[in-house]
Formats: structure tokens, C-alpha cells, sequence
């Protein structure tokens, strides 16, 4: 590029290196590394230079600063976009796919690879912004769970909440690594094991099902029913219930659910609770460390995509989790074995389903919405109200399992009865995220780190203090009465 610092009335941008990695059971995430200029080159295996296009609409190029890293392509705008025919995503094994970037705009905006069409198959989504310069560049990774192979037409589009230049690309680069390397992956022959086949084990790891210890379980789970519940006092409202107030900890592209040892192998979280969460958390090291919850028995790690607005991150205000009952006789409800682990939504779901997983997203406050963002995807809150997004998580346990290939299987929601299946016959609370993010009139530039808003999902990992959970379980739900975030009525 030029060294000229800046040309306001022209569009300068250059391409980020995008990683595409479709892995077993996993969600589409997204990883940011970032570099100095002259500090990263491109290995030459599966390397698309971004001025290879067949086809574009908007794009220029030029030299880049930094040595070896030839030619990008700048001048990109909202509504412009390159085809690339040809290719090679392929074989077996995940597939990732990595862009490299480099912005001097602060307008920030969304990049899109998409297989086939311009409205094709997402493979990932970016949300970019100001790295520095038009020359500091940044790589992102995405890995997805796109089960397209062999050779593709991609396309690469650029958005932008505002008309003037806001990115420019210097290459992608797609690889595959064996998904027999992601620690934890199942392997795809083993079938789900049975309960009787689990009961012969303590605690095991089966082809992505661990299992409780059964005596263990079958000895809590009778020392809990003996609990003598506690009085009720104070006459509180007749709902079960009780919650816990957490605030933002950190953020980091891990997710030791998903991509448990593979540290920067997801896409942006902002994790609450607990202090220590990162790739490698166990439910010991989880128990062991500091939380930002209130109360302070709840280790518990809590993770959502990370928001952002034009590029730049928006921190929930705080996150209340409602522990709690749907089903219509909560008096046997009983606490999660330590450690279970589980997600609700779908970080590869890109557009609006008969759940209407994107349209959770409200205005809470005096005035509440008062319009929708050009997409449809956001509310637009009176300036007295603000952005609210709630995701429950079911309540039903099989009984058996930690968790599961798909961390979802080994969980269900009550059915029509208003009772727990069959198949999932242990009632457990039902977990709901209630965040609350600061913003209220302007809504418009809204993404997630998984993509668009029908993208929301939830991560939590069981590390309450036995004792503590047992205690508002037996008081509050099972005797069907609201309580603080103490445990009292």
C-alpha cells in the first residue's frame, strides 16, 4: 500500500485471512490473531491471493508494506464483493479458513464468506474494525461446520453500516487438519452408549459421552429427597425460582465445551462468572477459582458470543441466570451433577426458524421498542428502555451423561404433559440468560462474533457449590416459591 497515512475521499481497504473447519458436533467460531505488519506471512498450502478474483464489484489493488505480502485488495465498501471459482476446500477432516485484514477507518463492518451465491451456504462472519493502519494487519479464523468438500465458488462480501471504505484484504487460505486431532471430538461409528452399559462405569469418557459415577449419583440424588426443605417465610410469590447476578469476567476465543484443550479455536466469547474459564477449564479448576456472580458459591462458567456494534465490542450491563421450573409439578426437581455441561441455540443457524431464535432480542424499560433495524433482526429501544436478550436452556436430564457429542443429546425439554420424557426423566433446573446490553435508540451495526442475530446461543458449565444448589433446589423450587439471590425467601 501507498504510504500515504489516509485518502478520505477514496476507498482504501485490504482482506482478512479467513479458516474455515467443519468439526464434528461443533459451532462455527471465530478466531483473532493479531500481527504487526511484516510479522506474518501466508503459508503457501491453500493459499487464495485476494487479488485472484474471477469475478468482483468495488475492488482496486495495490502492493502491500510489508515483505512477502504481495498484493491486497482495497477500496472495499458496503454492498462490494469478490467470486472466487475453483476452489479447493477439500477432503475429509475440519476444515479452517483464515483472512487476513487491515483497517484505518474506525466505521467497522461485517465480513461474509459465503459457498455458491451471494446468498449461499455462511460459511463464516467476521466483524472487523480498526486494526491501526492500512497496513497492520490482523488474521481471523473462523472454523465452521460446513460439510462442503472439494472444489467451491466463494464468495467474499463486504458490509458496512456506513458508504466509505472500512477494510482491505491481502489473502484467504483454507486448510484441513484430521478431526481425529480435536481432543474430546466422538468418534462418528461409536453409537450413543447404553444406560446400563454407562451404570458398568464410574465416571467415564465414552466416544463424547461421559458418564456420572451411577452409585454416586443414585446416593446424592437420595440425600438430597431426605432434605428437610425450609420453612416458608415472608410470603413470597408462588413461582419456582431463584437467580444468581454475574458480570462480565473476560473474553477469548476459547470454548472448553466445544474445543475443550484448543485454546483460540472459537469464536469470540464473553464469558461470565467464572474467573478462570478458558480452553482448558475442567469442572475442578472451574470449582477452584473466583466467580463475578453474586452469590459467591456459583463457580459456574457462563458464555455467550461476544456483540459487537460497528466492529467494537458491547459488554452486557450483567447477566441474571434464573434458575428455575417449567414443568407442571416441580416438586421433584433435583440439582445438575457437578460438572454437566450443556449449550442452547445454534452458532451455524444464519437464519430465522420456526423458534424464532433471532427474534428473542426486546426492549426492556418505559417506551420498550419503538422500531426495528433494516435487517429485522433488532429491536429499537426508547431512549428510557434498553436492549435485552433472553435464552433458556431445557430442564430435563437423561439421567446418565455429563454431557454429549452435540452437547445438546444428553438433555431435553418437558413434553406436552408438562413432565420430562421417558428418555429424560430427571427434572434439573431450567437455566435462563436474562442479558441486558447498554444500548437503546441506536441498534443499527448490531452482530455477533457467530454471526447474525438468529446466531444467539449460550455455554454453561456446572460448578456450584453442592451444598448451596442443593439448598435452593430443595427450598425454592421444589416447594415452588420465589427466592433471592441468596437462597432466602
Amino acid at each position: 500500500m501507498p504510504t500515504t497515512p489516509y485518502r478520505a475521499p477514496m476507498r482504501r481497504r485490504t482482506l482478512l485471512a479467513l479458516l474455515a473447519v467443519p468439526v464434528a458436533g461443533a459451532m462455527a467460531t471465530t478466531v483473532i490473531v493479531s500481527t504487526t505488519a511484516g510479522a506474518e506471512q501466508a503459508d503457501t498450502a491453500g493459499v487464495v491471493q485476494a487479488e485472484a478474483w474471477s469475478a468482483q464489484s468495488g475492488a482496486r489493488t495495490e502492493n502491500t508494506a510489508d515483505t512477502g505480502g504481495g498484493k491486497n485488495v482495497g477500496w472495499l465498501a458496503n454492498g462490494d464483493w469478490m467470486r472466487y471459482d475453483n476452489i479447493d476446500l477439500g477432503g475429509a477432516g475440519s476444515l479452517s479458513a483464515g483472512v487476513r485484514v487491515a483497517a484505518a477507518s474506525r466505521a467497522g463492518g461485517t465480513i461474509e464468506l459465503r459457498a455458491g451465491a451471494q446468498d449461499g451456504e455462511l460459511l463464516a462472519s467476521y466483524a472487523v474494525g480498526y486494526t491501526g493502519s492500512w497496513q497492520t494487519w490482523t488474521t481471523k479464523t473462523v472454523l465452521s461446520g460446513t460439510t462442503l468438500t472439494g472444489k467451491q465458488t466463494i464468495f467474499l462480501l463486504l458490509k458496512s453500516p456506513q458508504g466509505g471504505d472500512f477494510i482491505n484484504v491481502n489473502w484467504l487460505r483454507f486448510q484441513r487438519t484430521p478431526t481425529a486431532t480435536v481432543p474430546g471430538s466422538p468418534t462418528p461409528a461409536s453409537p450413543k452408549p447404553s444406560a446400563s452399559a454407562s451404570a458398568s462405569a464410574s465416571a467415564t469418557v465414552n466416544a463424547g459421552w461421559p458418564s456420572v459415577d451411577p452409585a454416586k449419583q443414585r446416593a446424592d440424588t437420595d440425600a438430597f429427597f431426605a432434605r428437610r426443605p425450609a420453612p416458608i417465610t415472608n410470603n413470597p410469590v408462588k413461582v419456582p425460582e431463584f437467580h444468581a447476578t454475574c458480570t462480565v469476567s473476560h473474553h477469548a476465543s476459547d470454548d472448553p465445551i466445544v474445543f475443550p484443550g484448543l485454546a483460540g479455536a472459537s469464536h469470540n466469547h464473553t464469558f461470565l462468572g467464572n474467573r478462570s474459564t478458558d480452553a482448558n477449564s475442567t469442572a475442578e479448576s472451574l470449582f477452584a477459582a473466583g466467580t463475578t456472580c453474586t452469590p459467591a458459591q456459583d463457580h459456574s462458567a457462563y458464555w455467550i458470543p461476544t456483540l459487537y456494534q460497528n466492529g467494537k465490542v458491547v459488554d452486557p450491563k450483567e447477566l441474571t441466570v434464573y434458575y428455575g421450573s417449567r414443568l407442571k409439578d416441580p416438586s421433584r426437581t433435583q440439582p445438575f451433577p457437578f460438572g454437566l455441561r450443556m449449550i442452547t441455540g445454534d452458532a451455524k443457524n444464519q437464519n430465522d426458524t420456526p423458534d424464532h431464535q433471532g427474534n428473542h432480542f426486546w426492549c426492556a424499560g418505559i417506551g420498550g421498542e419503538v422500531g426495528r433495524t433494516a435487517d429485522g433482526q433488532y429491536p429499537i429501544c426508547a431512549k428510557t428502555a434498553e436492549l435485552v436478550r433472553q435464552i433458556t436452556f431445557p430442564d430435563c436430564w437423561d439421567g446418565v451423561h455429563l454431557d454429549s457429542p452435540d452437547h445438546k443429546a444428553h438433555m431435553a425439554n418437558g413434553d406436552h404433559t408438562g413432565a420430562c420424557p421417558a428418555s429424560h426423566p430427571v427434572p434439573i433446573p431450567s437455566v435462563s440468560f436474562v442479558i441486558a446490553y447498554p444500548l437503546n435508540t441506536d441498534t443499527n451495526g448490531i452482530t455477533l462474533a457467530s454471526g447474525n442475530g438468529y446466531s444467539m446461543h449460550a455455554d454453561f458449565f456446572n460448578a456450584w457449590e453442592p451444598d448451596a444448589l442443593a439448598q435452593r433446589v430443595r427450598d425454592c423450587l421444589d416447594q415452588g416459591y420465589k427466592c433471592n439471590a441468596q437462597g432466602s425467601f
